[in-house]
C-alpha cells in the first residue's frame, strides 16, 4: 500500500521508521512518502500562508503550493486516490474507516493543515483528483494534522496483512466487533495484592471465552455506552 503525506514538519514523521511500521516499510509491505510542502512554493521565502479574506484571526494556508503538491503525487499515482485531510470540522475516524481504507486498494494521501487550516478551494480541487474525506480524531483540536495523520497511518497500516505478525490479534482489539476489547493479564498469577480473575487459570476455553464476552460488555456499558445498542 502506498501512504504519501504533505506537511510543512517532515521530520515529525521520521517514527514511521521504527517498530512494526517501520519493519512493514523495510519489507516492501508499505511504501510511505513523505513530502515538505514548502518545497512547491517559488519565492525565496518559501511562503505556505497568508491572511484570511474576510478578517480574523491567524492565517490560512496558500491553495497553490497545495495544489502543485497533489498535481505532483496524482502523477506518480497508479491506484485510485483518497485524500485525508485531518480536521476537528470532519467525520469521526473509526476503526471502521481504518478497516475499510486499508481494504480498499487506494493510494492514501494524508495532507496536514497549520494555522487556521487549508483554504477550502483544495478540497475541492482534490474532489477532482481522487475522493477526499474531511476527519477527525476526537472533539478536540490540536495545532496542525500531523498527529491526527500519524494516527490514522497507524490504525490503517497495521491491518494490511503481513504488518502485523499474528494476524489473529487484530480480531479481538476494541471495536472490531462493536465493543471494547476484554482486560488481559499475563504472570504471575498473584501480583501486590492483586489476583488474576480464577476463570484464566481453569484451563477451560468455553469458560474463558464467555468471561471475555461478558467483560467486553460490561467495559463498554461503563466506559463507551454510546456504542452499545440501545
Amino acid at each position: 500500500m502506498r501512504i504519501d503525506v504533505v506537511t510543512i514538519f517532515p521530520a515529525f514523521f521520521d517514527v514511521l521508521e521504527v517498530s512494526l511500521l517501520g519493519r512493514a516499510r523495510d519489507a516492501g509491505i508499505l511504501d510511505v512518502r513523505v513530502h515538505d510542502l514548502r518545497d512547491f512554493t517559488h519565492d525565496r521565502h518559501r511562503t505556505v500562508d497568508d491572511t484570511p479574506y474576510g478578517g480574523g484571526a491567524g492565517m490560512v494556508m496558500k491553495p497553490e503550493p497545495w495544489g502543485q503538491a497533489l498535481d505532483a503525487i496524482a502523477a506518480d499515482a497508479t491506484e485510485p486516490l483518497r485524500f485525508v485531510f485531518p480536521s476537528p470540522a470532519g467525520a469521526v475516524f473509526t476503526q471502521a474507516a481504518a478497516r475499510s481504507w486499508a481494504a480498499s486498494g487506494e493510494h492514501l494521501v494524508f495532507g496536514c493543515g497549520r494555522y487556521e487550516g487549508i483554504d477550502e478551494r483544495v478540497f475541492s480541487y482534490a474532489a477532482t483528483l481522487g475522493e477526499v474525506s474531511l476527519t477527525s480524531i476526537g472533539d478536540y483540536v490540536l495545532n496542525g494534522g500531523e498527529v491526527a495523520a500519524m494516527a490514522m497511518i497507524e490504525a490503517v497500516g497495521r491491518l494490511i496483512p503481513g504488518v502485523v505478525g499474528n494476524p489473529e490479534s487484530l480480531i479481538e482489539e476494541s471495536h472490531e466487533d462493536g465493543l471494547l476489547e476484554y482486560p488481559s493479564f499475563t504472570k504471575p498469577a498473584a501480583w501486590r495484592g492483586y489476583d488474576v480473575p480464577d476463570v484464566l487459570l481453569s484451563g477451560h476455553h468455553g469458560r474463558v471465552a464467555d468471561w471475555r464476552r461478558e467483560q467486553q460488555i460490561e467495559r463498554t456499558r461503563a466506559r463507551r455506552p454510546d456504542l452499545l445498542p440501545d
